[in-house]
């Protein structure tokens, strides 16, 4: 009897690259959320006087947080093209062209000059260069999951795929590594003055390395079996639609429920992740009176507990399911949220590392095991898309215009109260999706 497709997959060559396939997808996810995390701090540190000068520092702070929400708004534009790629030619070709656009928008930043020199011009390029970055983050995450989970060996899906989820937040351990110490060198006007450019400058040497290991891997063997399986069932050519062209809109005509509940089962922690990351090191210096160093500190070791139990809580997931690691993770988030930034009121240093790193290890819960989780809702031939859609559309929602919304509230009461408020009612948006989803650990991976 000949072996089903599943079976001949698994034993697949390929499936023993799993392990050198999540480093590179690792590599290269760290990669692009260092890019995206070094304009995240400088948009908090500088980019606000430099591009959108102002007499007022909320306005600055709201303008620069403006663009980094820009790029959340062409993500899902990246969604499109990287997804039609990944879905139709392959996910490594995907990925190799979503790393080297990022890289050419972020050293652009490097290059930009400021208000002061080039008036309206400069802010027009930095926000068009943002876009670009969006757009190539629309085709990162999907395809770095995707090629590790489809080379995992069985049993072990989640484990692999969490490994390139260890990158949001290896990336802004490694641009913290590049902005605390040019900080301390050069200081605060040193930094504000031309410094800030060293970050986005260096990211042509990550770059390199990074296309030069992705390109070394080979291309999924689920996305190999499809394609072969598809060239063998000739059908006859029917004339071109939106649906034969780009697999996104196959996806939401036949998957809309599976889309919005995925959406919303990750919403809560991209919440999480961006205002702890990226808002509260803007806020708790301008409104608090926290020392920077002190913020950017404590959000480090947060993120560094958080990629230390990454991998057991992926494993876990993988024996007991992917549904009660993630609710365990969002019940917590809800009630941890408000206590969470109320440290901030306190303005102690140990308080606040100890309540981010509660936080974001919470927050690990729920992301680690979501890398495998998306893509199993969805079927090969949409599985780029669909879970890059939902991931994407989850950033965007709950987390690009997180910074926006706090400044806002924040503006309207002055607490940080507020902040835990609005992020458990995000988390609590995820729990409710979580229940109404199904438990994916034993689908098939292979059609």
């Amino acid at each position: 009897m000949p072996e089903s497709p599943s079976k001949t997959a698994e034993k697949s060559p390929a499936r023993t690259e799993a392990p050198r396939v999540a480093v590179a997808s690792l590599v290269g996810t760290t990669i692009e959320y260092y890019d995206f995390a070094v304009y995240g701090t400088a948009s908090a540190l500088v980019l606000g006087p430099a591009f959108f000068p102002s007499g007022n520092p909320t306005v600055s702070s709201l303008a620069a947080f403006l663009t980094f929400a820009a790029a959340f708004l062409s993500r899902p534009l990246g969604v499109v093209l990287f997804g039609t790629i990944g879905d139709r030619l392959g996910r490594r070709q995907a990925l190799v062209a979503s790393l080297l656009l990022m890289g050419v928008a972020t050293v652009g930043v490097g290059l930009l000059p400021t208000y002061e020199t080039a008036g309206l011009l400069a802010p027009v390029l930095l926000v068009t260069l943002r876009l670009f970055q969006g757009l190539s983050m629309g085709g990162e995450w999907g395809g770095a999951v995707l090629l590790a989970a489809e080379h995992a060996p069985p049993g072990r899906r989640a484990l692999y795929a969490s490994v390139p989820q260890a990158g949001p937040s290896l990336g802004f351990l490694l641009s913290s590594a590049v902005i605390l110490p040019t900080l301390e060198i050069v200081g605060r006007d040193g930094f504000t003055d031309w410094a800030w450019r060293i970050p986005f400058l260096l990211s042509t040497v990550l770059v390199v390395i990074g296309l030069w290991v992705r390109t070394t891997v080979s291309e999924s063997p689920v996305f190999r079996d499809a394609a072969h399986r598809t060239a063998q069932t000739p059908a006859p050519t029917p004339a071109p639609t939106l649906e034969s062209r780009f697999p996104l809109a196959t996806l939401l005509k036949r998957y809309p429920g599976r889309l919005l509940l995925g959406t919303g089962a990750a919403i809560g922690g991209s919440a999480v992740y961006y205002l702890t990351i990226v808002y509260s090191l803007s806020y708790g210096p301008k409104e608090l009176g926290i020392p920077q160093n002190t913020m950017l500190t404590a959000a480090s070791i947060g993120a560094a507990a958080g990629i230390a139990i990454t991998l057991p809580v992926a494993r876990l997931s993988d024996r007991i399911g992917r549904r009660p690691v993630m609710l365990t993770g969002a019940v917590g988030c809800v009630l941890w949220a408000v206590p969470m930034y109320a440290s901030l009121s306190s303005r102690d240093a140990w308080l606040i590392t100890g309540a981010y790193t509660v936080g974001l290890m919470l927050l690990a819960l729920m992301f680690s095991p979501v890398a495998a989780f998306l893509p199993e809702l969805f079927p090969a031939r949409l599985r780029y898309s669909g879970a890059s859609a939902a991931f994407i559309l989850a950033n965007t929602l709950g987390g690009g215009f997180a910074p926006l919304v706090a400044t806002w509230l924040n503006s309207r009461w002055d607490s940080p109260l507020v902040l835990g408020f609005y992020t458990g009612g995000l988390c609590l948006l995820s729990l409710l999706c979580l229940l109404a989803l199904p438990e994916t650990r034993d689908q098939e991976f292979d059609t």
